[in-house]
């Protein structure tokens, strides 16, 4: 890969939260990197890290979570800069989040105000980022709003949230998302709320989107299916760490991590018989709190090795291509040191 392609890069990135039983570690590691243009798909259950590690990258984190490592991002103004490294308070990361940086929140109802209009809250990211005039900052929000395939965008202008439907309502929060125009767009779950009909609709809004502006994207989602349609490459999480990445097309041909493969084999496909019944994951995720030592997915995994797997912590190796895995029974390694 090169290196001046790379618009963002995650290193050893670890989260700690203080909790009264003691200290959660709820990102244990996690690296990856998106170059210019490219889709991300992060993808695990629920509690596995996903929107922690999306927030730590705007520095959006509840105060309880303390970050570490390296998060390198090529901003514009700053060049090369280390996000985890400013003041989460201060005039740099400000110039980085929202203007360069943008977030599209799981659930529209909770991310907008029900107090302002939506024209108005657009505009706060235009006015502070764009222009402080007022009207040409209204003309940029409302053909933000006329792309993203808002009708009306006049009217719906200085309409409130409780105006929009769910699927429009969604439209909105990726316009205020885009009206910046920037560098990294963070999805996280965007499709989560709304029927599989609209689903289609914002997933194909925006690819489109994506060529026009040229943005890099990192898609987070529980869904394999969207990740499918969506990303160009697959990095799977599980209890804090990257457990598989690889080009996506490569993950769903030839998934080798056990817990890759339960999602895969978890999903219905077409074709399948109806008294089929579909592959389950047995047990839970465990809670990221005083973990023995060795795999997290040790427990629940039906190609441990005792001995290995409940003793030594699995890295990320590479089998091929861009295709890691983090498993001692796929790479072959034994007593923690691979072959």
């Amino acid at each position: 890969m090169n290196q001046n392609d790379t618009i963002i890069e995650v290193k050893d990135l670890k989260i700690n939260i203080k909790i009264d039983e003691g200290t959660l570690t709820a990102v244990r590691g996690v690296n990856f990197e998106i170059k210019k243009g490219e889709t991300l798909g992060l993808v695990g259950e629920s509690g596995c890290g996903k929107s922690l590690t999306s927030k730590a990258i705007l520095g959006i984190n509840d105060k309880k979570c303390k970050a570490e490592g390296e998060i390198i991002f090529d901003a514009d103004d700053l060049g090369k800069v280390n996000l985890l490294a400013l003041n989460p308070r201060g005039k740099e990361i400000r110039s980085v989040r929202g203007k360069q940086i943008s977030m599209i929140f799981q659930e529209p109802m909770v991310a907008f105000s029900p107090m302002y209009t939506i024209g108005n809250q657009i505009n706060e990211a235009t006015l502070l980022h764009i222009t402080k005039d007022k009207k040409k900052a209204k003309e940029i929000s409302l053909e933000v709003m006329r792309k993203v395939g808002i009708a009306n965008a006049e009217k719906r202008y200085d309409q409130y949230p409780h105006e929009f439907s769910g699927g429009m309502l969604q439209r909105a929060l990726i316009a205020m998302a885009l009206v910046c125009n920037p560098k990294l767009l963070i999805a996280d779950e965007p499709t989560t709320a709304l029927d599989v009909t609209i689903q289609a609709q914002i997933l194909e809004l925006m690819k489109e989107l994506q060529k026009d502006f040229g943005m890099s994207i990192l898609f987070i989602t529980h869904d394999l299916g969207t990740v499918a349609k969506m990303c160009d490459r697959v990095a799977v999480m599980y209890l804090g760490k990257i457990v598989e990445s690889a080009p996506a097309v490569e993950i769903y041909k030839n998934p080798q991590h056990p817990y890759t493969q339960g999602l895969i084999g978890s999903v219905h496909k077409i074709g399948t018989k109806t008294q089929e019944r579909l592959f389950s994951i047995e047990g839970t995720v465990p809670l990221a709190l005083n973990l023995p030592a060795g795999c997290g997915f040790y427990d629940r995994c039906h190609k441990r090795i005792e001995g290995v797997c409940n003793v030594y912590a699995p890295e990320l190796v590479e089998v091929g291509g861009e295709h890691k895995i983090a498993c001692f029974a796929c790479t072959g390694c034994k007593g923690g040191e691979c072959k």
